[in-house]
């Protein structure tokens, strides 16, 4: 026991006696860190980025103006109104999502075309090819707002909403194409809406509570969190950073085996009255140990300086890191006996990280994965390293959340250790 504290000690001293690479294993994930959980969302108290559009009018219509006021209200929208040959350029230049373009004579079409089949005003939609996945956003935000405006015309009160559907009613009437029993059916919710505008406008019905066409539905959006805290985008950032950083530490820990065997100290040490398993485990306590203080100082940064809270259970918190911190030291080991030379090992082992943390879920949530791979990346040991490091920080679950994760990985660690053992050479 003397012998292995004896070799814990050597070893921490050793590793934490270079201040710059310390300093770097500290600030590096930091730093990348408050990036990306800047780019998901911060601490929840930052709006996310407004959608630039353009909006070209070319109809000038009194119902393209209230539906420009209704987009310019949306706080997913930065609307600006630009001709089409302004709007053009910036969005082939990224500097817009998107221009939108409502065509001559939409104002007057669109309320009409609700009753009449066959061709609809289009309203055109120039998108950057770059930023593809905006287009459904303000598709959807556009029909939203296209709509309630529309309804509003089609089937609201006063002059004009008289005049659409004395007009709808003609063309209803004097439309070939639409089926008897479906004409009778138009005319009648016609007429029936005809005579609730003409009750609305008599007097004495002036200050009855309106009536509204509207959109049948309204959502409302609730963050799923552990309590009254909104969600935290660095929880997660400083969670997968964390993971990736902590894995390179392995890398170092393996390639410094190989440079230990390579000057022969393994050898020296092995003539000593020391057991092979006191050798291998001194390498594993101490990158564990190593691991451990690392991912701590790294959640101390992120809970001074970017609100990173522990909302579930502490010694379940701990028992994650305690996990992670040995998978990482037992994956150092498992590259040791992989590579055959410090050389060969460095590539192999940042391939096999990279993919590790990428499939884990550290760069992006796991939920933006499509489902098969959702379902793949179970096998990943990293994967539930982030996700119990998540359910012990924001989504504040209880001890028993961490037990999964922590059995995944000691598991993972066992196996990576016992193959690391059986494939070492002692010997180069």
């Amino acid at each position: 026991m003397k012998a292995l504290l004896a070799l814990l000690r050597a070893d921490l001293i050793l590793y934490f006696s270079n201040r710059r690479a310390l300093a770097i294993s500290f600030a590096a994930p930091v730093l990348i860190a408050a990036f990306f959980g800047s780019v998901l969302g911060g601490d929840g108290t930052r709006r996310p980025a407004r959608v630039p559009v353009a909006v070209v009018d070319q109809d000038h219509s009194a119902l393209v103006g209230r539906i420009v006021a209704s987009m310019k209200k949306d706080d997913s929208f930065d609307v600006r109104e630009l001709a089409l040959d302004a709007a053009i350029p910036q969005v082939r230049a990224g500097k817009l999502r998107a221009a939108i373009v409502f065509p001559a004579g939409f104002g007057e079409e669109a309320p009409r075309a609700m009753f009449r089949p066959g061709a609809k005003p289009a309203i055109d939609i120039h998108v950057d090819p770059s930023q593809s996945i905006s287009l459904a956003l303000v598709k959807g935000l556009l029909a939203q707002h296209v709509m309630h405006e529309v309804g509003q015309a089609a089937f609201g009160f006063g002059e004009d909403g008289m005049k659409v559907l004395a007009d709808a009613r003609r063309q209803v009437d004097s439309a070939k194409e639409i089926a008897p029993d479906d004409r009778r059916e138009l005319q009648s919710l016609i007429d029936s809406v005809s005579r609730l505008q003409q009750r609305r406008s008599t007097p004495g019905e002036s200050n009855a509570a309106p009536v509204a066409f509207d959109m049948p539905f309204e959502t409302h959006e609730r963050e799923v969190t552990s309590g009254e805290r909104k969600y935290n985008g660095y929880a997660h950032s400083f969670a997968g950073m964390g993971v990736q950083f902590i894995l390179f530490t392995g890398i170092d820990l393996g390639v410094t085996v190989l440079l230990m065997r390579r000057l022969g100290l393994w050898r020296r040490l092995r003539v000593a009255p020391i057991s092979r398993t006191v050798l291998i485990g001194s390498r594993v306590a101490s990158g564990t140990a190593i691991a451990a203080i690392l991912m701590a100082g790294i959640y101390a940064a992120g809970i001074a300086f970017f609100g990173v809270r522990v909302d579930g259970s502490w010694a379940g918190f701990a028992l994650v890191i305690a996990g992670f911190a040995l998978l990482t030291s037992s994956f150092g080991l498992l590259i040791a006996s992989i590579g055959r030379t410090p050389e060969a090992t460095r590539g192999i082992s940042i391939l096999a990280t990279l993919l590790l943390v990428m499939l884990g879920g550290a760069w992006v949530p796991t939920f933006i994965f499509p489902e098969w791979l959702q379902k793949a990346t179970l096998v990943v040991p990293t994967r539930w390293a982030i996700d119990g490091l998540e359910a012990m920080t924001w989504r504040g679950l209880g001890f028993e959340a961490a037990l999964p994760a922590f059995g995944v990985m000691l598991l993972f660690s066992l196996a990576f250790a016992a193959i690391a053992v059986a494939c070492f050479r002692w010997e180069e």
